[in-house]
C-alpha cells in the first residue's frame, strides 16, 4: 500500500524546513517579519510589566519587607529569573496568538513564490483567522503551563515540552493552511491521515520555539513550513491509487 508518508518523509519535512527559513529572511518577507517579532515582543513586554508590576506590589505590601528589606530584594531577584523562565514557555502560545493575524498574507506569499501554477487558496475570514489563533494561544497556554510544571523533572521535561508544542504545533499550523483551501472538517480529516508528518513537521517548530531569540521567528516560519507540508501531502494523495490509506 502507497501512503503519502512515502512522498513526505523525513527528507521532505528537512528539505520544507529549509524552504521556510530562507523565505522568512527574504526582502518579501521582511516587512511582516519584522512587524510579526514586534508584535511577539510588545506582548511579552506587556506580561512581564504586568508580572513584575504585580510581583513588587505583593512585595511591598508583605510585613516582611518592613523588617528585612535584603529578603524583599532578594526575593525580586529570585523572582524575577523564574519570570524569564516563565516567558520562554509562554513564547508558544504568543507565537500562536501573532500567527493568526499574519497567517493569510504569509501563506498567500508562499503559494504565489512557489506554487504559481496552483489554484490559490481562499483567505480566511478576521472573525475566523483571529478566533482561530485565540484557539491556538489557548491551547498553547495551558500545554505549556503544564509542561512548567515539569521543568524540574529531570529527563521528562524537555520530552514533554517537545512532544507536547510538537503535537500541537503541528496540528494547528497545518489546519490553518490546509483550511485556505477546504473546509475545517476536511482539514482535520487530512490531518489525522498525515498525522506522523504533520507531527515531524510539528517538531521541527518546537526545535525552533526552544532556541532563544530564532523563536521569535516562529509565527511566520509555522505557516510557510505548513504550507509547503500542506502542498506536499496534497499532491501525494492525489496521485495515490483511489481507495488507497495513508498513514
Amino acid at each position: 500500500m502507497i501512503s503519502s508518508l512515502r512522498h513526505t518523509g523525513p527528507v521532505q519535512i528537512f528539505n520544507a524546513a529549509i524552504q521556510a527559513l530562507r523565505q522568512i529572511v527574504s526582502p518579501p518577507f521582511r516587512r511582516m517579519l519584522l512587524r510579526s517579532v514586534g508584535l511577539t515582543l510588545l506582548i511579552l513586554g506587556l506580561v512581564w510589566f504586568g508580572l513584575t508590576r504585580l510581583l513588587n506590589h505583593y512585595l511591598a505590601s508583605h510585613s516582611l519587607s518592613a523588617s528585612w528589606p535584603i529578603l524583599d530584594t532578594l526575593a525580586f531577584f529570585v523572582a524575577g529569573a523564574g519570570l524569564m523562565v516563565g516567558l520562554a514557555f509562554l513564547i508558544p502560545p504568543v507565537s500562536a496568538l501573532v500567527s493568526g493575524y499574519y497567517l493569510d498574507d504569509a501563506a498567500e506569499l508562499v503559494e504565489k513564490t512557489d506554487y504559481p501554477e496552483d489554484p490559490p487558496g481562499k483567505p480566511l475570514s478576521v472573525g475566523l483567522s483571529l478566533l482561530y489563533g485565540l484557539r491556538f494561544a489557548g491551547l498553547s497556554l495551558v500545554i505549556n503551563l503544564f509542561a512548567l510544571l515539569l521543568f524540574f523533572i529531570p529527563g521528562v521535561n524537555m520530552a514533554a515540552f517537545f512532544i507536547a508544542n510538537g503535537y500541537l504545533l503541528g496540528r494547528e499550523y497545518f489546519e490553518m493552511a490546509a483550511a485556505r483551501f477546504r473546509p475545517m472538517a476536511e482539514a482535520e480529516a487530512m490531518r489525522l491521515r498525515n498525522r506522523a508528518t504533520v507531527f515531524g513537521a510539528g517538531l521541527v517548530a518546537a526545535l525552533l520555539v526552544a532556541v532563544p531569540v530564532l523563536n521569535l521567528l516562529t509565527p511566520l516560519f509555522g505557516i510557510a513550513l505548513m504550507v509547503h507540508v500542506h502542498k506536499s501531502v496534497q499532491r501525494a494523495e492525489l496521485a495515490a491509487p483511489q481507495g488507497t490509506a495513508a498513514l
